[in-house]
């Protein structure tokens, strides 16, 4: 014990003196620390300067560090290949065979950046970034100039974005107007600063910019307006190209050419005034403007190839498509119906749209399989490349209901005939009403799909969650709770991928969609419950005409996720919308057509969304604002829109039945499907096409001509009428007739 007393005495003495130690040098090195900090001792105006330059210091790291954080999102959109991701080279084709566009570069040799014209490149820095060798990737002083010029006009009358802003976003990121876009845009200009050099930006940037009429970069633009390479384009020519960077559309000389060589006068003037030419020098092109090829107003259907050239892009990366970086593809796109679809969206936007304050519409029209046969992703692509078909997302409103009804249907506790009660409903302190605000009492659940009742929605999430629920655990909230996981859980096996907040107004459609999911999920209902994920390669070829890629071989098959019988009870139930209820204006001549119509609170969206035997569509409109329209619904413009595009696209096919319904063989739908197509102004009777057995037939013959002949060819024997083309396709190395699937 006395050791262990002496242990513990020695232990406390040594804890003290190094507690005191520790003290004394700490008070001799503050000691030292004063002693040395007093030497920066400062008072008066210096030590103002002093404190503001203690504080900005503190300042920009706390900032330098809040932009790391916020730079990390754009820095996840490259990576270690970005640019080689970036070199593919695609040639679309549509479902006949004719080639439709290019997207990608143009992998052309032949006109490289040393041989385009000087006064080419000087007018695109005059127009679009005169400081474009003096920033960093952004402009600040442009950007403020801009803000200024802007904010005095009240409008946008310049833009603040340099080239490699531009070229930023061409590369990485969607046309989507949104602060998080445009600053993800700035981080990358400034990442592609340090990656790449001026002259690399510039090059890029000239070779990918759009110029309208469906061309991008200069090279594919100089063909297109004036019918001669980039290389031999005159001032005045060029003066007229780098007019079209502004506002291709607007500008474009097929389109406008007056407009055209007014912009294109401005951009000379513009290169007096940056140095780059004399007043003199532009005196001859000005006297003497710029004439482009004398041709029609073409088309190119620019909302499909941007999201077809995703999905290729996508394939490349999942390396489905092997090395080569040259590829032809032949897509499942109708000319033709995208052609009515684009027409029918611009006649209902200039002459109907007006009355509701509805600026902007898009429309999705694909076959029960998911094969993508027409996209419109706005009203003009050269004024907005943002596609509102494929990447807004936007409240369904009830055309989400469909998704609620099947849910319940999959409980077992309910039959397009049982008896459901129409009145008030809360779930905690939020009650929502009926459109018109009156109630229908007890009505089938076949009818209340079809007048779209809002409360009956709602009790069916919370009866949902009661028959999944555990005895003593039925409270409506919680009930309710389970029942929206429920039917979120059906959206996404039947496509829907976007985030669906669990919010207690989610069965009436508060949550925002994307309307070519919408589509693919009500492909669902037409092709008899299989997931159809939208797609639009059908073959793809590469450099030396070898099919690398076919959807029906290589394609994981539809795989069926709702069972059959709860798919027929749907369709019954939707075909009732459409005969009896909201949609009526969807109603097509003697075709089966189902589908639900949709209308979100305050009139900021309204749709359509509906199916036959043989397509399904989805119809938006709205304002990319998000501000209201003048009482829209989905009964209105939208399923009379939807009636006019699906009118032109099934006459003359052979019609398909929907699940559960039967139609003869053979039978056809009449030459002018519904009488409202040409009382609006908008028809126009769809090309006579071969029924899928005509083709097949063909086919069997031509391949007992070639088993006689003892030859074998790639292109049909005799020209054949294909719908939508002007010619038979031509010998791209696609046997279209061992395809008849893909054709009518």
């Amino acid at each position: 014990m006395k050791k262990i007393g002496r242990a513990l005495l020695a232990f406390d003495a040594f804890v003290d003196s190094s507690v005191y130690e520790a003290g004394q040098k700490s008070r001799a090195n503050y000691a030292a620390f004063s002693a040395f900090m007093d030497g920066f001792h400062t008072s008066g105006w210096n030590k103002v300067f002093v404190e503001l330059g203690c504080e900005f210091f503190t300042i920009s790291i706390a900032g330098g560090l809040f932009a790391l954080f916020m730079a990390q999102p754009a820095f996840q959109e490259t990576t270690d290949d970005w640019l080689k991701k970036q070199d593919l080279a695609v040639t679309f084709l549509d479902r006949y065979g004719q080639e439709v566009g290019r997207r990608g570069i143009k992998h052309d040799d032949s006109v490289s950046f040393d041989q385009l014209p000087q006064y080419l490149i000087q007018a695109a820095l005059a127009t679009e970034d005169r400081r474009f060798f003096e920033h960093f990737g952004v402009d600040i002083i442009g950007t403020l100039r801009a803000l200024s010029v802007n904010a005095s006009a009240n409008n946008v009358r310049q833009g603040g974005s340099s080239i490699t802003q531009q070229l930023a976003k061409n590369l990485f990121l969607s046309n989507e107007r949104t602060i998080e876009r445009k600053i993800k845009e700035a981080y990358l200009a400034v990442w592609l600063e340090f990656h790449l050099t001026k002259r690399q930006i510039l090059s890029l940037y000239l070779d990918r910019v759009y110029m309208g009429g469906g061309t991008f970069g200069v090279q594919a633009a100089s063909q297109f307006y004036f019918g001669k390479s980039v290389r031999d384009l005159t001032l005045a020519e060029a003066a007229m190209l780098a007019g079209l960077f502004k506002a291709p559309t607007k500008y474009a000389p097929h389109v406008n050419l007056p407009a055209a060589r007014a912009r294109a006068n401005d951009v000379l003037n513009g290169m007096v005034e940056a140095g780059y030419l004399t007043e003199g020098q532009i005196y001859a092109a000005q006297r003497n403007p710029a004439t482009p090829v004398d041709r029609a107003r073409e088309s190119s259907p620019d909302w499909y190839l941007d999201w077809a050239y995703e999905e290729i892009k996508r394939l490349a990366e999942e390396k489905k498509l092997g090395d080569d970086r040259v590829l032809t593809v032949r897509t499942a796109l109708d000319s033709g119906l995208q052609k009515k679809a684009e027409d029918v969206i611009e006649e209902q936007l200039r002459e109907n749209a007006p009355a509701y304050h509805a600026k902007q519409s898009a429309a999705v029209i694909m076959e029960p399989t998911g094969a993508v046969r027409a996209i419109v992703g706005g009203r003009d692509y050269g004024a907005s490349q943002f596609n509102r078909a494929t990447e807004a997302l936007r409240q369904p409103g009830s055309s989400f209901k469909p998704f609620v009804y099947l849910t319940a249907l999959m409980t077992g506790k309910f039959k397009p005939s049982t008896i459901v009660v129409d009145g008030p409903v809360c779930i905690g302190n939020w009650c929502p009403h009926n459109y018109g605000g009156t109630y229908m009492g007890s009505v089938p659940l076949i009818t209340a799909l079809t007048h779209s009742l809002n409360t009956v929605a709602v009790k069916l999430s919370i009866a949902i969650g009661e028959a999944d629920s555990k005895p003593g655990h039925n409270n409506v909230w919680d009930a309710a709770k389970r029942g929206r996981a429920k039917i979120i859980q059906t959206a996404r096996l039947m496509g829907i991928s976007t985030p669906l907040p669990d919010t207690v107004s989610l069965p009436i459609g508060a949550d925002e969609v994307i309307p070519i999911e919408m589509a693919s999920a009500y492909a669902t209902f037409a092709n008899g419950g299989k997931r159809a994920p939208a797609y639009a390669a059908v073959e793809i070829m590469n450099s030396h005409g070898e099919v690398i890629y076919k959807h029906d071989r290589d394609a994981p098959p539809l795989k069926q996720i709702i069972p059959l019988p709860y798919i027929l009870d749907m369709v019954t139930m939707m075909k009732n919308v459409v005969e009896a209820g909201t949609g009526r204006r969807a109603h097509l001549d003697n075709i089966e057509a189902a589908g639900k119509t949709g209308t979100t609170n305050g009139y900021k969206d309204a749709w359509f969304n509906g199916y036959t035997g043989n397509y399904v569509g989805t119809v938006w409109y709205g304002n990319d604002n998000d501000t209201s329209m003048n009482n829209m619904t989905g009964g209105s413009l939208p399923a009379g829109t939807w009636h006019e595009i699906m009118a032109y696209a099934h006459q003359g096919i052979e019609l398909k039945p929907l699940p559960g319904s039967t139609i003869p063989p053979g039978q056809q739908a009449p030459a002018v499907a519904a009488k409202g197509v040409a009382e609006l102004g908008v028809g126009g009777q769809r090309p006579a096409s071969l029924s899928r057995r005509s083709v097949e037939t063909l086919g069997a013959i031509e391949t007992a001509i070639k088993n006689i002949d003892g030859r074998r060819t790639e292109t049909p024997a005799d020209p054949v009428s294909y719908a939508g083309a002007a010619a038979p396709p031509p010998a791209t190395g696609f046997h279209v007739l061992k395809a008849p699937a893909q054709l009518h």
